[in-house]
């Protein structure tokens, strides 16, 4: 007889992981089936975002940053370093020992919630059954109430630039470099692009980036983006922006790319190429004949504003369906979709509040509406703008780059976005998306007490330049 559950949860990444807790606090009887094996061949959880996306990159990222400051900044605090060298197998040991600690402490959780861990790969069957193809072959199928497909994504592969072993990679790939390349090719300017370019613009490597875009970051707020590629820019990044890739060719230990810009057609020879043009919904195999879901046309799952799925008791999650691909989203959803199964009809997320970041060096992040989407949508906004060259706590870590940007309803004062270039920019946004959570109006942020020295002053000074009334830079003189 096939094993029944309340909750069957088809993947094991952020969304996958929280929801299968979450429903199990809840008091479902709850399994999760994940297929991930690691390099041991052991299952591992956690998805993309802890085994080869979110968790490594940031931990290359942190180990380039301080090898980076060593290097070149040091010496402004008077701590002078002789022989800076970087060891990239201990850097990649340590990547890989952060990895397992946080997937075994998945693992844990699941244990202490009461979550059967299920190993294989999940298909959705007729009346809400989930078939399991173990890793040896062999097949169980299980009996859910309600199924949960938190499937994820995988990187997108384009024809002119096929992978090729270790040359020619994805974003997994990157994370595998047993050094550092003299010339690096990254295909793609995207969060994903540029934040692995800089882990190894910083080890060393020439980097070029070349992106099909003709702007920079089109999605962000354009002051920011624009301010983000000329210091990325001075960093060593060579971005070339409206630049069409069209073949490549491996060539013993190097590779030659061929591409498009608007003068001519171009070749770039490089020890390494990094591909990273998006990420594409994984629903191929994990949905069986007859099931009932529904694709749309880019083969997202359907779902509705609360992740149900055309099927009754079939919901979808996390990167497989509509909205950004980030793993707090998912996460989001997971909780969501717990509480409903649960009965709780009402729960939903607010969509218009999911933070943005790109963990380059300045981070990039942002909240809610940039000036060119209110300009579109005829929304009559004010702004007010803080740059971290006027606080003094970024001038005591000697990271003055970037400001904080605020833009609020002139009628209303309701904060609509917050947009944050600089040192810690992941962390400050946090208190963007509080705002808007409570539709807060920039006046009581103008309001609050800020602790002093730190770098949400910016923060509080670019509420109140929302109003002409900053105190730590000078404001714009009014006309009579």
């Amino acid at each position: 007889m096939a094993q029944q559950f309340d909750v069957v949860v088809i993947g094991s990444g952020p969304a996958g992981y929280i929801a299968a807790i979450k429903s199990a606090q809840l008091g479902q009887k709850t399994a999760c089936i994940e297929k991930w094996v690691d390099k041991e061949g052991k299952t591992s959880l956690g998805g993309t975002c802890l085994n080869v996306g979110c968790i490594p990159s940031k931990a290359l990222l942190e180990s380039s940053e301080k090898y980076h400051e060593a290097m070149a900044s040091l010496g402004d605090h008077g701590i002078s370093i002789k022989d800076v060298k970087i060891d990239v197998k201990a850097m990649m040991a340590r990547k890989d020992k952060i990895v397992k600690n946080l997937t075994g402490g998945i693992a844990g959780l699941f244990k202490a919630n009461g979550v059967t861990s299920i190993e294989g790969t999940g298909k959705l069957l007729e009346n809400k059954q989930v078939e399991v193809t173990k890793h040896d072959g062999s097949i169980e199928v299980l009996d859910a109430k309600n199924v949960i497909i938190a499937t994820g994504s995988v990187p997108v592969e384009i024809p002119p630039i096929p992978m090729h072993e270790d040359i020619i990679v994805d974003s997994t790939g990157a994370l595998e470099f047993t050094e550092v390349p003299k010339r690096l090719g990254v295909i793609g300017a995207g969060v994903i692009g540029l934040e692995l370019g800089s882990v190894w613009a910083r080890l060393g490597s020439d980097v070029v980036v070349i992106e099909a875009q003709d702007k920079f970051l089109p999605t962000a707020d354009q002051a920011i983006a624009k301010a983000a590629q000329k210091i990325f820019e001075k960093q060593g990044l060579d971005i070339r922006l409206g630049c069409r890739v069209t073949g490549s060719e491996v060539k013993g230990k190097q590779v030659v790319v061929t591409y498009q810009d608007s003068e001519s057609d171009k070749q770039e020879t490089f020890d390494k190429l990094i591909v990273c043009v998006g990420r594409r919904p994984v629903t191929d195999g994990c949905l069986g004949e007859g099931c009932g879901v529904t694709l749309d046309e880019r083969r997202f799952i359907f779902v509705d504003d609360q992740c149900r799925t055309t099927v009754p008791g079939v919901y979808a999650i996390g990167d497989v369906v509509r909205g950004p691909m980030l793993a707090h989203k998912g996460m989001e959803e997971g909780v969501m979709v717990a509480e409903i199964i649960a009965g709780h009809e009402t729960a939903q997320m607010n969509y218009e509040t999911i933070p943005n970041v790109i963990y380059t060096h300045p981070e990039i992040a942002w909240v809610g509406k940039t000036e060119e989407q209110l300009k579109a949508e005829g929304v009559d906004y004010k702004v007010g703008k803080m740059p971290f060259a006027a606080v003094g706590r970024a001038m005591a870590a000697n990271d003055t780059t970037g400001m904080v940007k605020i833009l609020a309803d002139k009628e209303t004062d309701r904060i609509l976005g917050m947009h944050v270039f600089g040192l810690s920019a992941s962390e400050i946004v946090a208190q963007g998306v509080i705002s808007m959570e409570f539709m807060a109006s920039a006046e009581d942020l103008q309001l609050t007490c800020f602790a002093h020295p730190t770098l949400s002053e910016a923060v509080h000074d670019a509420a109140l330049a929302v109003d002409n009334m900053a105190l730590h830079i000078a404001n714009p003189k009014k006309r009579s």
